[in-house]
């Protein structure tokens, strides 16, 4: 069982960051799994036209697909809820080539795929590996940027309330698979890995909108925990006739999306609509009783009643 050990100082200074080469590399990992699932979307078959042509990516992507310990050139602590990827990028750059084949060693040590990794003597790896993520950023991952961004920013708000009203033990308590191990602890992994200790600069806690997955990021006494965030990008389908067409498809898919808390702006990012038209609705809604606001400072976060929770069930499916 590998440990998270973080004492009182560790806890106080404590925070939540959004990385987009996180979010980057769990998208090509869900993808690089759709292609072995045999039946890709056109993302992933986009991804699968670029790996035929590029041994270094495609031997990159199936690494860290399958294995248990990420190179440490593609697990970079962010900084703050305003990272930029170009600045996670410039680190993994910073690599030797030395150092990034060590990291590669160990990452094929714990991976069920061990093939395909004369990649790494490449010179200048850290550099090509740098590309393959500036490339993936842009084709799967930037066009969609604002919507994962808001799916990520929900959950870090729901987090933020539970620590405020509970503490870091609650916060952090579901956070993948991760759970209390301890009155100083919590357990990251099964595996048998060294404890990791989490100094004065404190745990950083990192979502990603992939369903899966959950990865350390380590840079000297930085370490950040990256987590699926709660909820899901996918939208879900209201079914035809019924409530949906009594309430309207734009209010019921409103319903949908408050599964969890969210602002009306990230409602209109999420919903690809105008913020005017998301305002309206929610409007018709609480007035009926089946949404509620909850001023957080100066921003209202949207949430569904009972009622509205039982209306939602009757309008909805998961895709």
């Amino acid at each position: 069982m590998t440990l998270i050990r973080l004492g009182p100082e560790a806890l106080r200074a404590s925070r939540f960051a959004l990385s987009p080469l996180a979010e980057t590399l769990s998208r090509l990992i869900v993808l690089r799994l759709e292609i072995d699932g045999g039946r890709p979307g056109a993302d992933a078959a986009a991804l699968a036209r670029w790996l035929d042509g590029d041994p270094f990516a495609a031997g990159l992507l199936r690494l860290v697909s399958a294995t248990k310990y990420l190179p440490d050139f593609v697990a970079i602590p962010p900084a703050s809820m305003s990272t930029r990827l170009a600045d996670e990028l410039a680190v993994m750059r910073g690599f030797t080539d030395a150092r990034a084949r060590a990291t590669v060693a160990e990452s094929v040590r714990f991976a069920w795929k061990t093939d395909h990794t004369g990649w790494v003597e490449t010179d200048g790896v850290a550099g090509r590996v740098a590309d393959v993520f500036a490339r993936g950023w842009e084709r799967f991952v930037e066009p969609d940027w604002a919507r994962r961004r808001a799916v990520m920013e929900r959950d870090i708000r729901h987090r933020a309330g539970v620590l405020a009203l509970s503490g870091w033990r609650h916060a952090i308590d579901g956070v993948g698979k991760v759970r209390w191990a301890g009155p100083d602890a919590i357990r990251f992994s099964a595996q048998g890995h060294e404890d990791r200790i989490v100094g004065a600069e404190g745990l950083v806690l990192v979502p990603h909108t992939g369903t899966v997955g959950q990865w350390t990021c380590e840079d000297g006494s930085r370490i950040a925990l990256v987590y699926p965030a709660r909820g899901a990008l996918d939208q879900p389908r209201i079914v035809p006739g019924g409530v949906g067409r009594l309430i309207g498809a734009g209010r019921a898919r409103i319903l949908a999306q408050l599964r969890a808390p969210a602002t009306p702006s990230q409602l209109a990012v999420l919903l690809g609509v105008s913020l005017g038209t998301v305002s309206g609705h929610l409007a018709a809604l609480r007035e009926a009783g089946v949404v509620v606001g909850r001023r957080s400072g100066r921003t209202v976060y949207y949430e569904r009643t009972p009622l509205g929770d039982d209306l939602a069930a009757m309008t909805q499916r998961r895709m």
